[in-house]
């Protein structure tokens, strides 16, 4: 597994229980809605994390980014989906997202080596 990867997830473990630490019942709250949005309903969690990556990419916000990489990876989006994607955040987002395209590309494709 690459450094890339590794440090991500071990930052953001370590950062998570840190925060959910704290006993703050707002975080923990969103923590909560967060796990709940992604399971199965109407739409499929791999559709839902397909959303979650468009907009955390028309966001620009490169830790939403890689984690909806990470559990689109899981769910077996395909590379050409993943592109399909960046097309469409980088419509919707304009130019100032292809910098995060770079840097989403880059992760996706230490996933897919991985």
């Amino acid at each position: 597994m690459s450094d890339l990867i590794n440090n991500f997830r071990a930052y953001r473990e370590k950062m998570n229980e840190k925060l959910l630490a704290t006993d703050n019942k707002v975080i923990k709250r969103i923590y909560s809605l967060d796990t709940l949005t992604y399971q199965d309903g109407a739409l499929s969690s791999k559709v839902k994390e397909m959303l979650g990556l468009a907009t955390s990419m028309v966001l620009r916000c490169d830790d939403c980014i890689k984690y909806h990489l990470e559990q689109c990876h899981k769910l077996g989006v395909t590379t050409d989906e993943v592109m399909e994607i960046f097309g469409v955040s980088n419509l919707v987002g304009g130019t100032i997202v292809i910098p995060h395209t770079r840097r989403a590309l880059e992760y996706c494709l230490e996933l897919c080596g991985e």
